[in-house]
């Protein structure tokens, strides 16, 4: 298969949806000899911010002489994103030959295995043809039955938990809490950011089944930051710390940790991709109410033309309530990702949530033209893919569920 065949085959794999259980991954990755990876291996769950501690880790290590393997979804414009070593995407040949490998063999599976878990098994196959000395993997959902949670691991990492996914996870902070928190290994290190007291009673009731003690990092790190936010500061101490939790006598200079932080980039986290335009994957409350902070923070009490969409799971009513005092007008255009709401029913819902005008234009591309500023993209990282592939002119883009 050539990369764009292969490609074809994987994006198949979402009709299957979303399965959480880890007895297929663990069979996958027996089956393809990467379920004991011999690298360094930290594991990030949470809510918020798990992106962003994974990429200041992956900058700081690698930057420190450590070769580095990341795993992160969803991606934004190319599949490749989700894959990376030494920060750069897997080529192209690396996927369409990777996958062709892994169709090889589960084409005859009964029970197929899902996108994500695919995507996994094909990221443990490259870093371990790369060798890599560490993987830092991002959880897809949740914890205890995602993929990621099949691979064992020196250290275990919980960012800021909110309310998100309650099909899946569970209807209180508690529940939900618990669900990350399993992430947590018998006597490997545990890390956590600091936690609403609900969910840190659920974090700590998972350290004490694993016989570990959860540290919370409530630190803040004061070295100038390659993201922006006050609220990275928290996410770089957070990912030091699961450095030095994960590596035994983690080697790093003062110029090398000094140069990793400020280099680290991330896509779609209060990004400025020109001026007086930012792009932000916020996309449940808790996020949001970071986003509000973050622009006022720049923009003072200057308000946004918000070009906004959702996907129909999340909270959008409490979204669009909590974004509106930041907000001059919303543009709402259509969203290729099947999980997006309908153009037209998000327009009923900003207008039961906001009195900023609304204009809804027939493409995204209209939406991107307007001479408006300050601009806003946020709600889902699938608006923000698809804004990032119009802006590049990327004629290969295609839209993603998962």
């Amino acid at each position: 298969m050539n990369y764009s065949e292969a490609l074809d085959w994987l994006y198949s794999a979402q009709m299957f949806g979303i399965k959480l259980g880890l007895a297929g991954t663990t069979h996958l990755l027996t089956e393809l000899g990467v379920a004991q990876p011999r690298a360094r291996i930290i594991h990030v769950a949470g809510t918020n911010g798990k992106g962003s501690v994974c990429a200041f880790a992956e900058s700081v290590a690698r930057t420190a002489g450590y070769k580095t393997g990341l795993f992160t979804s969803p991606h934004l414009v190319r599949f490749n994103e989700r894959i990376r070593v030494q920060g750069a995407e897997i080529p192209d040949a690396d996927a369409a030959r990777l996958i062709e490998r892994v169709r090889g063999v589960v084409s005859a599976w009964k029970t197929p295995p899902t996108f994500f878990e695919l995507t996994l098994a094909i990221a443990l196959l490259y870093f371990a043809e790369q060798e890599v000395d560490l993987i830092i993997l991002e959880t897809g959902l949740g914890g205890r039955l995602d993929a990621t949670n099949a691979v064992p691991k020196d250290a275990a990492v919980i960012t800021p938990i909110g309310m998100d996914h309650t099909q899946y996870l569970g209807n209180t902070l508690y529940e939900i809490a618990g669900e990350k928190a399993a992430i947590l290994a018998w006597h490997r290190a545990a890390l956590s950011a600091p936690q609403d007291p609900e969910a840190m009673r659920a974090i700590h009731e998972a350290a004490e089944r694993c016989d570990t003690e959860c540290r919370i990092i409530s630190e803040e790190c004061s070295y100038p930051l390659g993201l922006a936010g006050a609220h990275q500061r928290r996410n770089a101490a957070l990912a030091l710390a699961a450095l030095r939790a994960a590596i035994p006598h983690f080697l790093c200079s003062q110029e090398q940790l000094e140069e990793g932080l400020a280099s680290t980039r991330w896509p779609g986290r209060f990004e400025a991709i020109s001026p007086r335009v930012i792009l932000d994957g916020a996309h449940n409350p808790p996020a949001v109410r970071t986003l509000v902070s973050c622009w006022r923070a720049k923009y003072a009490d200057e308000k946004a033309f918000c070009i906004f969409a959702g996907s129909a799971d999340k909270a959008l009513g409490e979204i669009i309530s909590i974004l509106n005092p930041i907000i001059a007008g919303w543009i709402l255009p259509p969203v290729q990702s099947p999980r997006i709401l309908p153009q037209k029913d998000l327009e009923k819902l900003v207008r039961r949530h906001s009195t900023a005008p609304i204009t809804a234009p027939s493409t995204l591309a209209e939406a991107l033209e307007t001479p408006m500023r300050p601009l806003l993209l946020c709600g889902s990282f699938f608006l923000l893919g698809e804004a990032l592939a119009l802006l590049r002119k990327h004629e290969h883009f295609r839209p993603t569920a998962q």
